[in-house]
């Protein structure tokens, strides 16, 4: 059974461009200092967390649209369960990944942490520079100026 969709309006994820970004960029600047300064595991920790991180809110981001797209109240509890999934999931591999390994699961996790704040207020800008309406927008009302020679709405014909 295929459900319509309520609504034609697309959601938009623009968002995940402009932070995919921001997060490659610090991550090619963070990942080689972090290297000098804890070895190469560290640095490979600072470059698997910010894929990590990415991967983790371009999958959020594309589900809640599509949920959005079915329905509004469908949007919390999907965003809910997908992130219930991926805490699983992260938690999951940073466990089953050896403390001794090619990678500092310390240094992922902070990424992790680190690149979760860093995508928030991507997003938070994104939001706040945006015109969205959450309603239709109001139809704009009339300048109550009558052109010459058109009844007005008292129903006079003026002059001109």
């Amino acid at each position: 059974m295929t459900r319509t969709p309520v609504h034609d309006t697309p959601w938009d994820v623009s968002f995940l461009r402009p932070a995919a970004l921001v997060t490659a960029g610090l991550a090619a600047a963070v990942a080689p200092v972090a290297g000098l300064l804890g070895g190469w595991p560290t640095a490979w920790g600072v470059l698997v967390g910010a894929v990590v991180v990415t991967t983790f809110f371009v999958v959020s981001g594309a589900v809640v649209a599509w949920a959005g797209r079915i329905g509004d109240t469908l949007t919390l509890p999907v965003a809910l369960l997908v992130f219930g999934v991926k805490a699983m999931v992260l938690f999951a591999v940073l466990g089953a990944l050896p403390e001794d390994g090619w990678l500092d699961r310390r240094a992922l996790a902070w990424t992790v942490v680190a690149g979760a704040l860093l995508w928030s207020a991507v997003q938070l800008r994104w939001v706040w520079t945006r015109q969205i309406y959450y309603v239709p927008p109001p139809e704009p009302r009339p300048t109550g100026r009558v052109s010459p020679g058109r009844a007005d709405p008292g129903g006079a014909a003026t002059g001109g």
